[in-house]
């Protein structure tokens, strides 16, 4: 008898399928079952890849970190130079969907290696965010204080919610990294 195909699924499919559940059904939708179910295979192949559930939870505490802080570092700072990477990375930011950060942080609140990620994260987009500041013409002893008050800013969009601010223009991203800028 052959094995099934759909029981080989690799690592990078696991993970992949664990960031969609949480994004999209919170940190009480990562048991090994229902996502073996969601992706029609066995308990068996989750148990391939990983350890146990911790361990899942760390791998894909890693990618998170990878994808939306390691990886658009480097894209940004490949790219672009001066005051237009601070632009840029407040139009990727306020503009994309935070589904999964608002998952990430409320796992946060009860689980400690998810807390310790989470405020590792922070800390290292803030200082990114300081440096770039300082590229742009502000005085290091200014660039920490707004770098926070505009990750702040960031973190606390998600949290209205009227529907009428949940989307920040272009113009307004402009204005609002030429304010931080100055």
């Amino acid at each position: 008898m052959e094995t099934d195909t759909k029981d080989r699924l690799t690592r990078a499919d696991w993970l992949a399928h664990g960031l969609r559940t949480l994004a999209r059904q919170g940190a009480n939708a990562l048991k090994v079952g229902d996502l073996a179910a969601g992706l029609d295979v066995s308990r068996g192949s989750f148990y391939w890849h990983f350890k146990d559930a911790t361990d899942f939870r760390v791998q894909l505490l890693q990618l998170w970190q990878e994808r939306v802080t390691d990886q658009v570092f480097r894209e940004i700072d490949a790219a672009l130079v001066g005051p237009a990477r601070l632009t840029h990375l407040m139009k990727l930011a306020f503009n994309e969907d935070r589904s999964l950060d608002r998952a990430i942080r409320a796992l946060a609140e009860t689980d400690t290696t998810a807390a310790e990620m989470v405020a590792s994260v922070d800390a290292r987009r803030i200082d990114y965010l300081a440096k770039i500041l300082i590229e742009s013409g502000v005085e290091s002893r200014r660039a920490q204080s707004r770098a926070e008050f505009l990750y702040w800013a960031y973190i606390g969009q998600t949290a209205v919610l009227t529907p009428a601010h949940s989307v920040i223009t272009e113009g307004d991203i402009d204005d609002l990294s030429a304010l931080f800028t100055r």
